[in-house]
């Protein structure tokens, strides 16, 4: 049984299991700590999710923890690939109501992603939607971060790929009835034109209900002195030195596989805040073992972070008993295989000094064994 067919049975065995992705974060609630996420939160974060069809959980599907504040609250994330049984579901719902502004957004998304689309060679087929529910303000928004992954034609420095960025661009505002304007499309060519060769564009998002901009991160910046050199050739606000020194610090204290930079490009331009994001692990998309964590793989970065001040340790100790190797759960339909782990850190500069730490953990149900 090839990938496809494995994730088309999941989806089919899914749906028997139940309604809505509220019924498999429940089943989390076993495994999470509530250190990380309290009984209150919780109440949140089942309500968002019973919009959601039970199926998605055959694609990948997390929590975004907050480790620099001890409330103990959570973001979700899930992810939808265009072409599957699950994705028609939002098409029939797109199309029995207007007023469902999710289904409505993921359509369009997907329709610009048909066939032999330049969007679709770019990106593939896969869409990732982040919900903002502990870190919203005061109510739930109604739409998600939007977030699209050039996994199939990588765009990386140096080959003369403005084109293909401005395109995912375009794709993420059309999708919202917006458009790019001439100030946006430059300061997109500007950070591809300063993009080192050695790195990629790793992915585009789009927070319908922060501001119109674009989040872009940009992976493999490993050395702090071409970090420094990109922050500078592309005009950041913020103090490219210290950005340095917080790598370099981290770096003494534990080996960091992969880093790279989240920037917030919108028409006002490159604000001061900054994200780095950090991975213990090599991610290929094309791996069938993509999803695999050793649970070991984590432990010395988090022993690094917690010497941080912001960090809370308890928080910390949780994360690691959260991870695990892959667990074999039973339904309706049969045997299922469970994998959870961390993907990434990411850690938000903001005036001069570290002020948040977040950890991006995933779930991912599979009727296989992805280990063979």
């Amino acid at each position: 049984m090839d990938f496809e067919q494995a994730m088309a049975l999941t989806q089919t065995r899914l749906a028997q299991e139940g309604n809505n992705m509220g019924f498999l974060f429940e089943q989390s609630k076993s495994w999470t700590p509530e250190t990380l996420v309290g009984k209150n939160e919780w109440n949140n974060i089942l309500g968002c999710t019973k919009n959601l069809p039970i199926s998605m959980g055959a694609f990948p599907f997390g929590f975004e923890f907050p480790l620099h504040t001890r409330k103990p609250q959570a973001d979700i994330g899930v992810s939808l690939t265009a072409g599957t049984s699950t994705s028609r579901i939002f098409f029939e719902r797109a199309k029995n109501s207007g007023s469902d502004l999710l289904a409505g957004t993921i359509v369009k998304l997907f329709k610009q992603m048909e066939g032999t689309s330049i969007l679709s060679e770019i990106v593939g087929r896969k869409v990732m939607m982040e919900f903002d529910i502990g870190s919203a303000k005061e109510v739930i928004p109604e739409l998600p971060g939007f977030f699209l992954y050039p996994g199939r034609n990588p765009i990386k420095g140096g080959e003369g790929k403005v084109n293909e960025i401005l395109t995912v661009a375009d794709a993420l505002f059309s999708s919202m009835g917006w458009n790019l304007n001439q100030a946006l499309r430059r300061m997109l060519e500007q950070i591809y034109i300063a993009q080192p060769n050695n790195t990629r564009m790793d992915s585009f998002g789009i927070f319908p209900s922060r501001s119109r901009g674009i989040r872009l991160a940009v992976m493999g910046l490993n050395s702090s002195l071409e970090l420094k050199s990109f922050l500078k050739a592309i005009e950041w606000a913020g103090d490219a030195s210290t950005v340095q020194g917080i790598i370099e610090s981290l770096q003494k204290k534990t080996q960091i596989v992969q880093s790279g930079v989240n920037l917030d490009v919108n028409e006002e331009g490159l604000g001061s805040t900054l994200g780095l994001t950090v991975l213990a692990k090599r991610r290929h998309p094309d791996d069938p073992r993509y999803w695999l964590d050793d649970t070991d793989l984590w432990s010395p970065f988090l022993e690094a972070l917690g010497q941080e001040e912001i960090v809370v340790n308890e928080k910390l100790a949780a994360l690691k008993g959260w991870m695990s190797k892959p667990k074999i759960l039973y339904g309706k339909t049969g045997r299922f295989v469970l994998l959870r782990g961390i993907h990434h850190i990411k850690i938000v500069i903001a005036e001069g000094s570290l002020s948040k730490v977040k950890a991006y953990v995933f779930m991912v149900l599979t009727t296989t064994d992805p280990s063979q």
